[in-house]
Parts: C-alpha cells; sequence; structure tokens
C-alpha cells in the first residue's frame, strides 16, 4: 500500500499559497485492508475513508466510465492494481492533477508544474467532457486564480463550449449549480466565473437570467460602459473589493436582473424595472437553492438601490420607509450589507470605480437619528400597542426630519 498526497493541497503549495485541506490517494489497497487499520469509510459512490486520526480524506485509487447523462452517469472503479497515474489522468485540470509521495517528490504525467507556471487552466484528457460540473469548476478556477493572471487555454474552452451545445450544461442539478456559484462569489474576481461561463455559453443554461442583460442598453450618462451585462459584472467586481461578504456579492448580481426585460420602445431608460427585478430574483430562488439571506438581501436591494442613489433628494417620510422597509431598526448587519451592494453599484461603472459614495454614510446617520429616540415616556398601560407603534414612528420622523435640516449634501 502507497499512500500519496495528491490535487489541491500540492497545487496550493507549489503556489506558497495556505493549505487548507489535505487530499490523499491509496494504491494497492483494499477497503478492507483500510477498515482493519482503523478508516471509517464515508464514500457513497466510491470508496472514500477518513483517516482515524487526522480526519483527513483517503480515497482508494480508481477509474471511472461514463455510463449515462450528467456528472451522475459514472460507474467507479477501485482495485489494488489500478495505478496513481490512472487515478490522476480521471481529473479535470492538470494543475489538479499532481501527487507527492511519501519522500516529497513531485508527481506530474501531466504537466501541471509547468500549467502552474504559465498561468494555465488546461483539461488532463477528453474525459473531461463527460462531467458537466467540471464548467462550473474550471469557471471558479478562473475566478480563484484571475489576481495571478491565470486563463484558460484555448482547447480547454473550445471543449467546454462543445459540452455545452451537446446538452451537457443542460443536465446540471440545481444543488451543484449553487453549491459552485456560492463558491466562486467567495473568491477574489467573482465576475470571473460568471463571465467564463458566458463565454463558453454556459450562462445561458444556468444563470439566463444574467446572461440575457448583455446587449442591453442604459443611458451613457449615467452608465459610460452603456451595456446591462457590462455593468453587472463591474458591479459585482466593486463588490468584491467592499466586501467579502457572498451575500452582498450576490445582491450585486442581480440588482438589475430586471433591466432585460424591458420594452424596446422604452430604451435606453428602464422604468418599473426594480419590481420586475424582485420577481425575478423570486424565480431565481424557486429554481436554486438560495439560503434565505441571499433572497432578502438581492431582493431588498433590487427594490430600494435607487432609493439609497437618490438619498439627499428623498423626503424624510421617504427615508423612514426605505429603513422599515428594509428592517433597519432590527436587522442593521442586513442594511450594512444592503448600503455595501448599493455602493457597489455606483462603482461598478466606467470612470467611477474610485469615486466617494456618501449616500452611506447618509443613510447610516439617518438610521441611528432615527434609532436614538426618547420612548421612556410612553406608558404601555395607557396606549395599546398600534398607538405606541405610531408614536415611535411620528419620532422617528421628526428626528430625521431635524437631521436632514442640518445635513449638508455633498457639493457636486
Amino acid at each position: 500500500m502507497e499512500v500519496y498526497l495528491v490535487g489541491g493541497a500540492v497545487r496550493d503549495e507549489l503556489l506558497g499559497l495556505p493549505v487548507t485541506e489535505r487530499d490523499w490517494c491509496v494504491v494497492g489497497a483494499t477497503p478492507e485492508e483500510l477498515e482493519a487499520k482503523g478508516f471509517k469509510p464515508v464514500g457513497q459512490d466510491f470508496p472514500v475513508f477518513l483517516h482515524p486520526d487526522s480526519g483527513e480524506e483517503y480515497a482508494l485509487a480508481r477509474t471511472e466510465r461514463k455510463t449515462g447523462a450528467g456528472y451522475h452517469g459514472f460507474a467507479f472503479h477501485t482495485a489494488a492494481n489500478v495505478t496513481l497515474e490512472q487515478d490522476l489522468g480521471r481529473r479535470d485540470l492538470t494543475i489538479n492533477a499532481m501527487a507527492r509521495d511519501s519522500s516529497g517528490d513531485l508527481i506530474d504525467p501531466f504537466g501541471g508544474r509547468e500549467d502552474l507556471q504559465n498561468g494555465i487552466l488546461r483539461h488532463v484528457s477528453a474525459a473531461f467532457a463527460e462531467d458537466p460540473v467540471r464548467i462550473l469548476r474550471v469557471a471558479r478556477f478562473a475566478a480563484r486564480f484571475a489576481n495571478r493572471g491565470f486563463r484558460l487555454a484555448d482547447e480547454t474552452l473550445q471543449l467546454m463550449c462543445e459540452m455545452v451545445v451537446n446538452g451537457e450544461a443542460d443536465t446540471l442539478v440545481a444543488e451543484r449549480v449553487w453549491k459552485e456559484t456560492r463558491i466562486a462569489l467567495g473568491e477574489q474576481q467573482p465576475q470571473v466565473f460568471f463571465t467564463a461561463l458566458r463565454d463558453c455559453g454556459a450562462l445561458a443554461v444556468v444563470f439566463p437570467e444574467v446572461d440575457a442583460l448583455f446587449g442591453v442598453p442604459q443611458p451613457a450618462k449615467w452608465h459610460p460602459e452603456i451595456d446591462c451585462g457590462i455593468h453587472t459584472m463591474m458591479a459585482l467586481e466593486q463588490s468584491a473589493r467592499l466586501s467579502d461578504n457572498a451575500s452582498v456579492r450576490f445582491a450585486a448580481l442581480v440588482h438589475d436582473l430586471g433591466k432585460a426585460s424591458t420594452a424596446k420602445a422604452d430604451l435606453p431608460r428602464h422604468p418599473g424595472h426594480e419590481r420586475r427585478s424582485v420577481t425575478l430574483i423570486g424565480a431565481m430562488a424557486k429554481r436554486l437553492p438560495l439560503p434565505n439571506e441571499f433572497r432578502e438581501l438581492g431582493r431588498l436591494t433590487a427594490q430600494y438601490y435607487t432609493h439609497c442613489h437618490h438619498a439627499f433628494e428623498l423626503r424624510p417620510s421617504t427615508i423612514l420607509e426605505v429603513l422599515g422597509e428594509t428592517d433597519a431598526f432590527r436587522r442593521p448587519g442586513r442594511f450594512e450589507k444592503f448600503l455595501l451592494a448599493c455602493e457597489a453599484d455606483a462603482r461598478g461603472r466606467s470612470g467611477f470605480e474610485d469615486r466617494d459614495y456618501p449616500q452611506v454614510a447618509y443613510f447610516r446617520a439617518m438610521l441611528a437619528a432615527a434609532t436614538d429616540i426618547n420612548i421612556d415616556d410612553l406608558k404601555t398601560d395607557e396606549l395599546d400597542g398600534s398607538a405606541i407603534g405610531a408614536e415611535i414612528g411620528r419620532r422617528r420622523l421628526a428626528s430625521i426630519r431635524e437631521l436632514k435640516t442640518r445635513y449638508e449634501p455633498p457639493k457636486k
């Protein structure tokens, strides 16, 4: 029995990145032998075991054979005579198909180290086309390593395009689409995930609402980049600069979905797009297992981000309405995320990337003023709940109105 460190741990170590998770490949052993050594079996489709002390995953070397559509359509074969190179040969990218033996020597049968040095994401073999999840994984790795200058190999992008044309992307299940997307939203350049999917045609399959934005014009006065899809990618990029929270980034992604369904006669304006965006986010949530945090922040951002942009022009009553509708008094943390998503949208325009966005400070001040009111004199034994609520609302409005008279808006 021989044990090899494989996959991402080897890749990240060569890149000088911290190794947070280690996977091992076991060659020349049987499941019974591993169990006899105290390993605990956890694999459902193929034998994977947890080390009795470290808890790390040890998988028996295996090969696989395509038996049906989608990423579930595989038959796996494990045996003591399956070699390490055969196991590595079934992996997605060359940079993930390297191993280290017990002496620390690198085993690299497919040129992964050279591709790492050249910043190339290249598939290992034609078997790549058998698993549609690899389209998502490659796009995710493109987002992860974009800051290092990595790019997709031409032949890999071409293969991904062929997979989409052949219908492999249509077999992706919602749970896996969201799982890969959720990870991609946490990368340094999440917008690259979506542009990579668009380059191969998969974006129209897994996120048709986002894909539909490309080619839709906006007024050049406010959006020098004009194209709604380009603006969305720019807003997503800015959201990653402002916050590492994935729900903030998701809100930036979906805030303008309704612009894709604007009547041609109205273009390049988009009247009523906020309401349409909320509807499309709801439809997306029915198709994908979006966590409530993502769905709700996306909905609130789509519905109220224009209010935030025009904060200095809002009446005190409208400011209070926004604070109430976004549940800012009870959930100030989420309201802060809402403000970040709005700022990402404002900065996600050509020439606006580093421009100040004082609306955030303004709305923070308004929330603080409306929160810091004295209600000690309200006697619950003399007023019912609705009356107390109405009085609190009046006091909040008065506090906002008073602050607004003192607040000097920024000079344009």
